[in-house]
């Protein structure tokens, strides 16, 4: 069974930057797509960002391409998200993910219920 481990999450202002871990255990991290999604208050969770097992294939959500970078460490068995620039709307609880295997295809990059497994989550609040 694999288990995720989220850490990271904090409040910051405008412009600043945090950086989300994630440890995955249990088994398989470098075969599995992993993921990152969000809630915000009051809204349902959201994709943010996903990488293949090799990491040669990555996807952002439009509102965050160029300000966030998902990266992972196989050896480590360990998914970060470096978030810069960091505003309001960023505000939410961020979930690392973490699906049955290496690719995924078309959109279900984007949907939730191809990731099987999830963390606890950590909560990012950005203040103005």
């Amino acid at each position: 069974q694999v288990q995720l481990a989220e850490s990271g999450g904090g409040s910051v202002q405008a412009g600043g930057s945090v950086r989300l871990s994630c440890v995955a255990s249990g088994g398989a991290f470098s075969s599995r797509v992993m993921g990152w999604f969000r809630q915000a208050p009051g809204k349902g969770r959201e994709f943010v960002a996903t990488i293949a097992w090799n990491g040669s294939i990555i996807y952002y959500k439009d509102a965050v391409k160029g300000r966030f970078t998902i990266s992972r460490d196989n050896a480590a068995e360990k998914l970060t998200l470096q978030m810069n620039s960091l505003k309001p709307e960023d505000t939410a609880v961020y979930y690392c993910a973490a699906a049955p295997g290496p690719m995924l295809y078309g959109t279900e990059w984007y949907q939730e219920n191809k990731y099987h497994y999830w963390g606890q989550g950590t909560q990012v609040t950005v203040s103005s």
